[in-house]
């Protein structure tokens, strides 16, 4: 028998996994006085606290909460799909309590090299494969083969959380900030950092500057795009439509990021991944 896990950046509460079948350990977050865990903070508070001056920090799962889910399932065989490891602690905290239980040998600690959308659908098609009777080894292989068909693009809007994340220079982020630049970031194939890509005047451009990079590299219907945001819809939608309009027959999800990562790329920033189905 085989049990999924992984964490909050596939956007599913706890509630939400175990209904599908698998664990989804939140990460944590601090606003000023206020601690909690991902996908459990209420949104308008939080961004409230935001536009008060507040400065959101994020941190990895309880490293007790994970040993207590291996020790849990511990007559199967477990693969925990982790967040890049470039992105948070939260893979190394994996491994880390995979050493602290007695079932260690039956335990597989996956670094998905990505986050959120793409994370998403790797533990969505690996659960999938544990339903279908699939192996530990069929599930691993297909989850490289998906981990290597995959590529996400942020447009953030307040450099400041950039900035503060060591994403870009101080004299970069004044430059951009007062010039009403729009820089895109692209998460390195290794999924170790988000490094500048392209940098455009406009949110328009950018999106189309990220379309013919898309056309060139034969991206189409037999991908599933992402569309995540911080508290900004109608930006989403827009870039949504453009999409649909670049690559007809395209599957496209809206959704909206999770305090966690609204700490690391700021309000109303928007991310563009695809992976290929």
């Amino acid at each position: 028998m085989v049990q999924i896990i992984t964490d909050s950046s596939v956007l599913y509460t706890e509630e939400e996994a175990r209904k599908a079948g698998f664990e989804a350990v939140p990460l944590c977050v601090h606003i000023g006085d206020l601690e909690g865990r991902d996908l459990q903070i209420d949104m308008k508070e939080f961004y409230h606290r935001i536009e008060a001056g507040q400065i959101p920090m994020s941190s990895q799962p309880p490293i007790g909460e994970v040993v207590d889910l291996y020790e849990k399932y511990q007559d199967s065989e477990i693969i925990n799909i982790a967040i890049a490891d470039g992105l948070s602690g939260t893979y190394y905290g994996a491994c880390s309590a995979k050493e602290m239980v007695e079932n260690r040998n039956k335990i597989t600690v996956f670094n998905s090299r990505t986050l959120c959308g793409p994370h998403r659908y790797m533990v969505e098609v690996a659960q999938k494969m544990k339903k279908a009777g699939k192996s530990v080894s069929e599930i691993l292989e297909w989850l490289e083969q998906a981990a290597q068909k995959t590529e996400s693009f942020l447009i953030p809007q307040d450099f400041s959380f950039l900035k503060r994340g060591g994403r870009l220079t101080s004299v970069a982020a004044a430059l951009g900030s007062v010039l009403k630049l729009k820089p895109v970031m692209k998460l390195t194939d290794d999924g170790t950092r988000i490094d500048k890509f392209f940098v455009k005047r406009t949110m328009s451009a950018a999106v189309h500057g990220i379309i013919n990079y898309l056309k060139e590299k034969g991206i189409g219907s037999q991908h599933i795009f992402y569309i995540v945001h911080a508290a900004a819809q109608e930006e989403a939608e827009n870039i949504r439509s453009m999409l649909e309009k670049a690559f007809p027959g395209l599957e496209t999800h809206l959704m909206e990021l999770s305090p966690v990562f609204v700490a690391q790329g700021g309000p109303k920033c928007i991310a563009i991944q695809y992976i290929e189905r």
